[in-house]
């Protein structure tokens, strides 16, 4: 079954607790939060390959590990015994490393949407962004890694919109302040 019925009255639990709070405890604003960045990054994966855009086939395995570690995220912020480690930074460094080989760096923001599908990660890396602040709000003891991870995520979604825009052939252009 796919309901409880717990959640009824507008509240929830965590894991391994009998205890329920209130749905918009800060704890659950940012398991959902986690959940539709998982979520869209999915949608990206996915509308990527589809299209056929050409950073596709190299965002598409990237972005899967991400969404996995996310579910460790969301694990961790629930109260479960997991944790990302710190390989999993480095991990995720290493790609931001190879990404960032490939573009030349801007030394400024970029407008988004040079193509549709690095618009679509500049959602997500605001979405990254929003979601670290969340977990941060939500005062849940998390493990450094988790912490780091979550801070290196939005670096690497900025680095994959750019490779995904460079692939596709288009200039990126810094705002005019």
């Amino acid at each position: 079954m796919l309901y409880t019925r717990k959640g009824d009255t507008g509240t929830s639990g965590l894991f391994g607790t009998k205890d329920r709070q209130t749905k918009a405890a800060p704890v659950f604003e940012a398991l959902g939060m986690s959940d539709e960045l998982n979520s869209f990054l999915g949608f990206c994966r996915a509308y990527g390959l589809k299209e056929k855009f050409e950073a596709a086939p190299l965002a598409a395995p990237l972005l899967r590990e991400v969404q996995e570690r996310l579910f460790v995220v969301q694990a961790e912020l629930a109260g479960a015994d997991k944790s990302l480690t710190q390989a999993d930074v480095e991990k995720l460094e290493a790609h931001i490393a190879e990404l960032e080989a490939q573009i030349a760096n801007p030394h400024s923001f970029i407008v988004p949407g040079a193509t549709a599908f690095s618009g679509m990660l500049d959602y997500a890396r605001a979405m990254s962004r929003r979601v670290e602040r969340a977990i941060i709000r939500s005062e849940v003891s998390l493990s450094a890694p988790t912490k780091a991870y979550l801070n290196r995520l939005s670096s690497f979604l900025y680095v994959l919109a750019r490779v995904a825009a460079k692939d596709a052939g288009e200039d990126e252009r810094a705002p005019q302040y």
